[in-house]
Parts: C-alpha cells; sequence; structure tokens
C-alpha cells in the first residue's frame, strides 16, 4: 500500500444493531480525519493521543444526531491539558459526510511523564447537543474519572441518560510499510436499546456515579454481560488495522447475537469559521475595545483554533459601533 491510499472504510461511522441482545451499536475508523485534525497542530504525543481520544468518541457518538444538528464535546479541567473541544456537525441531508474538528489548550511546561489521561487534573467532561435555532441547547456534564475519556463518556451516558454504554478504543501512530506515519483510530460504541429517545436530559444524580451496571439486571443484565465479554476480545489490530473491515469484525465479535448493519457514515474534518463568524464574534466589543485589539499595523486579527485560518479585519468594520453604523 503507498503512501496516499485510501480504504475504503477510513473515515467512517457505521452504525448495526444486535437483534438477539436488543443493542445498537457503532464502528468508527478515523484516519484522513485525524490528519486534518492535527496537522494544524504542533501538540506534544500525549495531548495527540487525548485529541485522537476524544475525535474518536465524538464520531462515535455524534452518528446519532439528527440531520443538521451539532454535538459538541468538551474537556475542561486544572490539568496540563486544561481543555479540549469538539465539535460534530451532522449532515444537512443525506447521503452527505457529517465533519469533525477539535483542538486543545494545554501547558508545555506542566506536562509529566505518566499516560495521558494523566495530564487532565480535576474537571469535567461534557457533552452539548444544538438542534439549531430556536431550540435549547442541551448540555450534560459528568465529572473526569475513570482513567480514560472513554470512561467518562461512559459515565456520562449512566449518569445522564441511563444508557447502559460501553466504548472499545484504539488509536496510535500507523507505521505501515511504504506509509508515511500518521495517526490512525478505531472503536466500538455499544449501548443497551434505550426505553426513551436518546439524548433526553434526565437530571443530574447524586451521590456515587451510575455506571452501566447498576442499569441493568435480569435478562437485560445477563445479555449487556454476555456481549461485553464478547467485545473484551476485541484486538487493537482488529479495531486500526487495514485488513478487517468493520463489517468483519462485527461478524467475528458477534456472529451469534445476529448482528445487522445500517448505511455507514462518512465523516471528514471541517471547520465552519468564516470572516463573518469572526465579525459576529467581535460585534459585542465597543471601539475602545477593538482599538486595544488592534496591531501597529493597524488591522485587527484573529485565529480559529480548529483550522489555523488566519483573518485580517479592518478595525473600522468591526466591534459594537460598526455594527451601529
Amino acid at each position: 500500500m503507498s503512501l496516499g491510499t485510501k480504504i475504503a472504510w477510513d473515515d467512517t461511522v457505521l452504525p448495526f444493531q444486535l437483534d438477539v441482545s436488543d443493542m445498537r451499536g457503532r464502528v468508527a475508523r478515523l484516519d484522513g480525519v485525524l490528519d486534518g485534525i492535527l496537522k494544524q497542530h504542533d501538540y506534544p504525543e500525549k495531548v495527540e493521543a487525548l485529541v485522537a481520544e476524544m475525535a474518536l468518541l465524538t464520531a462515535l457518538i455524534g452518528q446519532t444526531v439528527s440531520l443538521r444538528w451539532k454535538l459538541s464535546l468538551q474537556v475542561q479541567s486544572k490539568g496540563a491539558v486544561r481543555m479540549i473541544a469538539t465539535d460534530y456537525f451532522a449532515p444537512k441531508t443525506e447521503g452527505e459526510p457529517a465533519r469533525i474538528r477539535a483542538y486543545a489548550s494545554f501547558d508545555r511546561d506542566r506536562l509529566t511523564d505518566g499516560a495521558p489521561f494523566d495530564q487532565v487534573g480535576d474537571g469535567y467532561f461534557a457533552i452539548m447537543i444544538d438542534q439549531g435555532e430556536g431550540t435549547q441547547p442541551y448540555q450534560g456534564i459528568t465529572p473526569l474519572a475513570g482513567g480514560s475519556l472513554s470512561a467518562c463518556a461512559e459515565a456520562y451516558f449512566a449518569q445522564s441518560e441511563q444508557l447502559p454504554t460501553r466504548f472499545s478504543l484504539s488509536f496510535g501512530k500507523s507505521t505501515e510499510p511504504g506509509v508515511g506515519e500518521h495517526w490512525r483510530a478505531g472503536g466500538v460504541m455499544l449501548q443497551h436499546m434505550p426505553k426513551a429517545s436518546p439524548f433526553v436530559a434526565s437530571g443530574e444524580g447524586d451521590g456515587n456515579i451510575l455506571t452501566a451496571d447498576d442499569l441493568v439486571d435480569g435478562d437485560e443484565g445477563e445479555n449487556w454481560g454476555r456481549v461485553n465479554i464478547l467485545l473484551d476480545t476485541v484486538e487493537d489490530l482488529e479495531l486500526i488495522g487495514p485488513s478487517v473491515a468493520p463489517t468483519d469484525l462485527l461478524i467475528r465479535l458477534f456472529h451469534e447475537e445476529q448482528p445487522r448493519v445500517y448505511d455507514a457514515q462518512s465523516v471528514q474534518f471541517g471547520c465552519t469559521c468564516s470572516e463573518d463568524r469572526v465579525r459576529q464574534s467581535l460585534s459585542i466589543y465597543s471601539a475602545k475595545d477593538i482599538e486595544k485589539m488592534t496591531t501597529p499595523e493597524g488591522k485587527v486579527t484573529a485565529d480559529c483554533q480548529f483550522c489555523g485560518a488566519h483573518y485580517v479585519l479592518d478595525p473600522a468594520t468591526v466591534g459594537f459601533d460598526a455594527d451601529d453604523a
């Protein structure tokens, strides 16, 4: 395989259902999406790993939202990695690719020799759903705990949605012969079929954080335990390697559960920034504030944290006073 060769299932999310055990799930593979996200920044490897994990979670979770909706994941922490933000923009129409973007904010001199998750400290993991203009965005949060971002996402679904959820993820730098080193990620998301529509806020729990096992018992608990044992047999190369298609992986893992697959959703790196959006964000500032932002060359500049786009604007055309003019 030569440099630049794209595998058919790269940058896709494949939804599936396990009819025997009443489970649903998704298989995701990211390649070019991660390249688009990470090449914009000079992140240390531990930060890249966190961004890769967050992007993979975003792809797996985002596939459930409706057309034209936006899903955002965010980590806010007191650790060396202060923030990780991702957005998933659902397609506007069926058949179009979804778009993902992500970035991280961190203190390089505070990074340690520990694992990637050790670089975040106390804080929270948040999921936000924006259904579009005229609607109230939904947000749910859970503490940063459990040793990984995927554990935080599992806790979120158990706590805020009462949906037993499990992630099995793998991500890292690919070093295949004849292919330039680059990040690849793959994962499986399993979820018990909901008794109500997903993403319906049910309030924050108190006391100990719920887990998936707290939400199922009887036959449901037996089914949940069985499919998790099967998922535990998955190998990293099956998740991210070039030789096992997602459909083959599902048959290998869950053939006795009668897996049924649906149409795959393609995803790509994409940003929604524009000069108009920059002007809109600057419209809250007064002429005095804009003056302070103006460079010695007489320009107001702004950079997009997600894609690195650089905007140069005439200060007379931005700010609160400019909008009133």
